[in-house]
């Protein structure tokens, strides 16, 4: 997606600047490319750990402890998870009821935007929830070594 929006936003800047005739999608589908790519990353983020990490106390944690600090972090993340989904299903909820749209000249339904947050707060959810289980089986904790600060 980050790529596609590259490209959106290259062809804009050649109509503007080369035709002088600029567009008036680009602008409104590469944030909606952006928004959505951003919340749906976030759980494949999670699964492969490559959240940035500050260990300033962690090194001196045995196994043990590590496991309950990372269970206890994956339940903070859930629980906020849990929370921006079901909020984000209201906004969404309330858009549609009212039929919202963008302020832009397409107009489109901020619905469209708005069902990125419990979409992708949902995944993470789903992810933090199938990581705890990894933990509660014996799973290690597998924090990826070239991130750790």
């Amino acid at each position: 997606m980050l790529f596609v929006i590259g490209v959106m936003v290259t062809f804009e800047v050649v109509m503007r600047k080369v035709f002088n005739s600029p567009t008036i999608w680009v602008d409104e589908t590469a944030r909606f490319c952006l928004v959505w790519a951003i919340y749906l990353a976030s759980a494949h983020i999670l699964k492969s750990r490559e959240l940035i990490t500050v260990e300033l106390f962690t090194g001196s944690l045995s196994p043990a402890k590590l496991k309950i600090l990372e269970f206890f972090a994956l339940t903070i993340i859930a629980i906020f998870s849990a929370v921006a989904t079901y909020y984000g299903a209201e906004v969404v909820l309330e858009s549609i009821d009212m039929g919202r749209k963008t302020s832009s000249m397409l107009g489109v339904p901020k619905w469209i935007t708005e069902s990125a947050v419990p979409v992708g707060f949902g995944l993470l959810l789903a992810q933090a929830v199938v990581e705890m289980i990894k933990l509660a089986k014996g799973g290690e904790v597998t924090a990826s070594a070239e991130h750790k600060i």
